[in-house]
């Protein structure tokens, strides 16, 4: 099941992409249509994603349609709207899949029909099933914050009780990548870079699956908490789930500042979460920059053909991650919460 959007919101500035992408000749009068494919309707991520790219077809002056799943994992639901795309017309899309292995044959398909695919947020795997990814480097967004949380506890860290939050069983790319960076950033040996589980550090608690969402993160937390009552650094995928899983850790007494939590978003919810103590740090990525940059790209695709870049050194396009604290560590970059409020979404 889809959720199908018209095109709303206002003009916004963003020239951004011009540099990666080239400047295309006029638009002809032919109508350019364009799609973005979402995992769920209502995530402020997804929200401030599906605004950046109604006020960029705004300013290009092309038709956009925009899909959601019913719900985080709804494979079946992006099919269907790629599928709608294609008998659409569209020149393109840029999607955020929900399973990144099960929508590589639906991607292909599309392809085929001459539609330019950009993945955002979510690598595809293979990552080269799509034309382009304009994405987080998520590994870095979590290493980043794993830096962090050892860099905090000093000698302390060598004996932390660390619980994972993550997103989903079937472990798309942006929560293996995520997940594994944080490990990396705090010093535990993974086996594996692309699927977590089958660590043997005796500093991990356990894994649990949030589903992305604050009732899943408190849950997963409750259950985690069963297993290890010692907890002191939590692990989240995102910031939705760091306030459901510090809501089970104040209803046991320890919202006391004994338990790191950090995440990865930068919304402005989570960063006001950051100046109340409530997150120690986030990496802040930037999903309306995803969105407008995609637009531009499947807008010149359209007119000449012209195809998007890589960042060099990478298989994608980096649209940027920074991490914001209120306690700063030595030889971690980081922004304050008040640069972070400035750039904060949602």
């Amino acid at each position: 099941m889809i959720y199908k959007s018209s095109l709303l919101g206002s003009c916004v500035a963003g020239a951004v992409a011009l540099g990666v992408f080239g400047v295309a000749p006029a638009m002809s009068q032919e109508e350019i249509i364009v799609g973005l494919v979402t995992k769920t309707e209502g995530n402020p991520f997804f929200v401030k994603m599906r605004e950046g790219a109604q006020a960029k077809a705004k300013e290009l002056g092309i038709t956009l349609q925009t899909y959601a799943g019913k719900f985080d994992g709804d494979n079946e639901g992006q099919v269907a709207a790629v599928e709608g795309l294609i008998a659409a017309g569209a020149k393109g899309f840029a999607i955020v899949p929900s399973d990144s292995v099960a929508m590589v044959p639906t991607i292909e398909k599309a392809r085929e029909a001459g539609l330019l695919v950009i993945v955002l947020d979510t690598p595809l795997d293979p990552i080269d099933a799509a034309d382009a990814t304009f994405a987080t480097d998520n590994r870095e967004a979590g290493r980043l914050i794993g830096a962090w949380a050892k860099g905090t506890l000093g000698d302390a860290a060598a004996d932390a009780k660390i619980a994972f939050l993550d997103l989903a069983v079937n472990q798309p790319t942006v929560d293996y990548l995520r997940d594994q960076g944080f490990m990396q950033g705090f010093g535990i040996d993974v086996k594996d870079p692309n699927r977590y589980g089958d660590e043997e550090d005796p500093r991990i608690c356990g894994h649990e699956m949030t589903g992305g969402a604050e009732d899943g993160g408190r849950t997963a937390m409750e259950t985690l908490l069963q297993k290890c009552p010692d907890i002191n650094v939590v692990y989240t995928i995102n910031e939705p789930a760091a306030a459901g899983a510090w809501e089970a850790l104040k209803a046991v007494g320890k919202d006391d500042g004994s338990v790191l939590v950090v995440s990865i978003d930068g919304g402005c919810p989570g960063v006001k979460n950051v100046e109340a103590g409530v997150i120690g740090a986030t990496s802040q990525q930037y999903p309306h920059l995803m969105a407008s940059m995609a637009l531009d790209a499947i807008t010149a695709f359209a007119k000449d053909g012209t195809r998007p870049a890589k960042t060099p050194g990478l298989d994608f396009y980096d649209t940027g991650a920074t991490l914001i604290t209120a306690k700063p560590v030595d030889g971690v970059p980081s922004i304050s919460v008040e640069e972070g409020l400035k750039l904060c979404w949602g």
